[in-house]
C-alpha cells in the first residue's frame, strides 16, 4: 500500500540531490581550473547517485510503477519538492561555493541523523551518502575560507554569494505537519533540531574566512510544496529534453 506522506518526504530528499547535481553539472568544462572542474563534476555525480537511490526508493514506496528515471524525467516543475536553495543559479564560482557550503553543511547533519531511520533502506542510503557529503562540505568550506580570506575581489565575491543564498537557508529547517508525523514514526529527521549545529559550523567558517555573519533576510520558502522560482523550469528543460522528446527511449 502506498504511503503518500513518506513518498513525498523521499521526493524532498531525492529532489534536493537531483537538482543540485544537475546545477553543478553546468560547470563541466567551464570551471576556473581543470582540478576544480573535476571536483565539481565528482560532487555532481555523488548527488545524482544519491538521487537515484532516494527516488528509486520513493517509487517503491509509491507502488505505482515509477522508477527513479521516470520520477526524474517525467515530472513537471510544480511536482518537484526540492528546497529553493539548490535551484539557485550558479552565478560565479564564489556564489556556487556559498550555495554548496550551506547545503552540504545542512545535508551532512541530515544524513547523519537519517542513518538512524526506522526504514532500513533509507538508513542504508543515508549512511553511505554521509561519507560523500562530508567531503562536499569540507571542500566547500575550504573554498569559502580561501576566497573570503584571499584578495579584496575574492572576499567581495564570496560575501556577495553568501548574501544571495542566505535568504533560502531557513527553508532547510522548516518542519511541517507531514514531516512532524513521519518524525514521530521514526522515519524522518527533526530538521529544526539540526539548526544549532548548522549555525555553529557556518559561524565558525565565516569567522575563519574573515567574512561577516550570515545575513538575516526574510525567509523565502515554498519549494517543499512545489512553489519554485523561475530557475527550476529553466534547469529541468535541458535535463528532461531527451526523455520528453523520446519518452520510450532506453539506453
Amino acid at each position: 500500500m502506498s504511503d503518500q506522506a513518506y513518498f513525498d518526504y523521499l521526493l524532498r530528499l531525492g529532489d534536493d540531490s537531483l537538482v543540485l547535481g544537475q546545477r553543478l553539472g553546468e560547470w563541466c568544462g567551464h570551471a576556473p581550473t581543470l582540478e576544480i572542474d573535476l571536483s565539481l563534476a565528482n560532487v555532481a555525480l555523488d548527488l545524482i547517485g544519491q538521487a537515484t537511490y532516494l527516488l528509486g526508493h520513493a517509487g517503491t514506496v509509491e507502488g505505482a510503477g515509477r522508477d527513479a528515471d521516470r520520477l526524474a524525467f517525467h515530472r513537471d516543475a510544480l511536482d518537484f519538492r526540492n528546497c529553493l536553495l539548490v535551484e539557485q543559479p550558479n552565478g560565479d564560482f564564489a556564489q556556487t561555493m556559498a550555495r554548496q557550503f550551506l547545503f552540504s553543511t545542512y545535508q551532512r547533519l541530515l544524513f547523519q541523523e537519517l542513518a538512524g531511520s526506522t526504514d532500513a533502506d533509507l538508513a542504508a542510503i543515508a549512511a553511505k551518502a554521509v561519507k560523500e557529503v562530508a567531503y562536499h562540505a569540507d571542500l566547500a568550506a575550504g573554498w569559502v575560507v580561501r576566497l573570503g580570506d584571499g584578495t579584496p575581489e575574492s572576499h567581495r565575491r564570496m560575501a556577495g554569494g553568501m548574501e544571495w543564498m542566505a535568504r533560502f537557508v531557513d527553508e532547510l529547517f522548516v518542519m511541517d505537519a507531514l514531516e512532524t508525523g513521519l518524525h514521530a514514526r521514526g522515519l524522518a529527521v527533526d530538521r529544526a533540531g539540526l539548526r544549532p549545529a548548522f549555525d555553529a559550523t557556518v559561524a565558525a567558517t565565516l569567522a575563519e574566512a574573515t567574512l561577516p555573519p550570515l545575513p538575516a533576510h526574510r525567509p523565502v520558502t515554498g519549494g517543499r510544496k512545489g512553489h519554485h522560482t523561475e530557475h527550476l523550469g529553466h534547469l529541468l528543460a535541458p535535463m528532461q529534453h531527451l526523455q520528453r522528446t523520446y519518452p520510450n527511449a532506453v539506453w
